[in-house]
């Protein structure tokens, strides 16, 4: 209920987006880590405390201009106390949890207009001593806002959303079903991403270990004694974003003929492997069984002493499927300069960022107007050309 109440009003929002370390307990509003200086010219931090005014799940406007305060009582740099503000001292408990040490009082000739004034105010004048003395310290901690919801995708809140105010959007990605096979460069970096949605589950499917050459193209650093262990790709990856997003799912093994069937209960599917022989098969049975896929290829060559070549992104749903055969290409890549593990993360880290805009267009979550299934990228000539397109 607590975050629903910040998320819904804007005031209380506003000083969460600024770094404000705010909870909600028993309609109070608890401002923790608020920096001030006590009698013994000390900086130290306490919580101021206001009562909120509520309308369903917003705030309205405050309907009383006092503060309480959980510490000292906030002094001047010289350590003297802070008059101005200086209302009642005296220890009292406003609701369960919450015991309050001192009240203060500073009311403008119109009031508050709303919780984020209110805040600023009192943090200002309480702060402004221990900012003279230290001028790093600050209320705005911005704390990690751990995610009160036990169904909710992430350990944390996605305060990255709520600024940008399009939680609304990206909500576009609940309940899906997410399948990445292969993680491999590309493959590695299309989880970076897609850990970052709020999908309902991420799929790893690979049975190659993550081995010397893969951490250059894959996100992040691993270290000696991570290589060393040798873990496999999906293990490696899951213990990273796991960090993160709660249901990451490896599957340490290949995708055959035999256990294809895993896909069938996946939204969006994004194959990125080189074996044509498997990629023809899962394919193969993702069209026959009305799977949305997107599949991604890299096709680099040495050229005069430096690298050429081509990034492809194609997307195929249940309705739009006649072209895949002659945009995918089904023969081993063992030619491919590309497996000769050429270091070239930032092509995987592109070729993963198209695919996964593509696979948000799909979702609604950005506007579509080429509405293309098969994109190429030129290297040498840094451009886009899309075809496949449905008008």
């Amino acid at each position: 209920m607590s975050q629903k109440l910040i998320t819904h009003s804007t005031d209380l929002k506003k000083l969460r987006d600024d770094g404000f370390e705010i909870e909600i307990k028993n309609a109070y509003l608890l401002i923790h880590s608020v920096p001030y200086v006590n009698s013994e010219k000390e900086i130290a931090r306490g919580t101021l405390v206001s009562n909120l005014t509520l309308a369903g799940d917003v705030t309205t406007r405050p309907d009383s201009h006092v503060m309480y305060f959980i510490g000292d009582h906030p002094c001047n740099n010289d350590g003297s106390v802070i008059t101005g503000i200086r209302h009642q001292s005296q220890t009292q408990t406003l609701a369960e949890g919450i015991v309050v040490n001192h009240s203060f009082s500073n009311k403008p000739p119109e009031g508050y207009k709303d919780y984020y004034e209110k805040v600023v105010n009192y943090v200002k004048i309480i702060s402004a001593p221990a900012e003279s003395i230290n001028p790093s310290v600050t209320a705005k901690t911005f704390k990690v806002v751990e995610s009160e919801n036990p169904n909710d995708v992430f350990n944390y809140l996605d305060t990255n959303s709520s600024r940008a105010e399009i939680s609304t959007i990206s909500s576009k990605f609940d309940n899906l079903k997410i399948a990445i096979v292969g993680l491999g460069g590309t493959g590695s970096y299309i989880l970076d991403l897609i850990a970052k949605t709020q999908v309902k589950e991420i799929h790893l499917f690979d049975g190659d270990d993550f081995l010397q050459h893969n951490a250059f193209r894959a996100p992040g650093a691993a270290s000696v004694e991570e290589l060393n262990q040798k873990p496999k790709k999906v293990a490696y990856l899951e213990k990273i974003y796991s960090k993160m997003h709660k249901n990451i799912i490896s599957h340490d093994y290949y995708l055959t003929l035999s256990n294809v069937e895993e896909l069938m209960g996946m939204d969006y599917v994004f194959i990125c492997i080189d074996s044509g022989e498997t990629k023809k098969i899962l394919i193969g049975k993702l069209i026959e069984n009305g799977v949305t896929f997107i599949d991604v290829g890299i096709g680099v060559q040495i050229i005069d002493n430096s690298l050429l070549g081509n990034l492809r992104v194609t997307s195929c749903v249940k309705e739009k499927n006649d072209y895949v055969d002659k945009r995918v290409s089904f023969a081993n890549e063992g030619n491919n300069d590309y497996s000769q593990n050429i270091q070239i993360a930032e092509l995987n880290a592109l070729n993963a960022a198209l695919a996964v805009i593509k696979w948000k267009k799909m979702c609604h979550f950005y506007h579509d107007q080429e509405n293309e299934y098969n994109t190429i990228y030129g290297i040498s000539v840094n451009k886009l050309f899309n075809d496949e397109i449905v008008s």
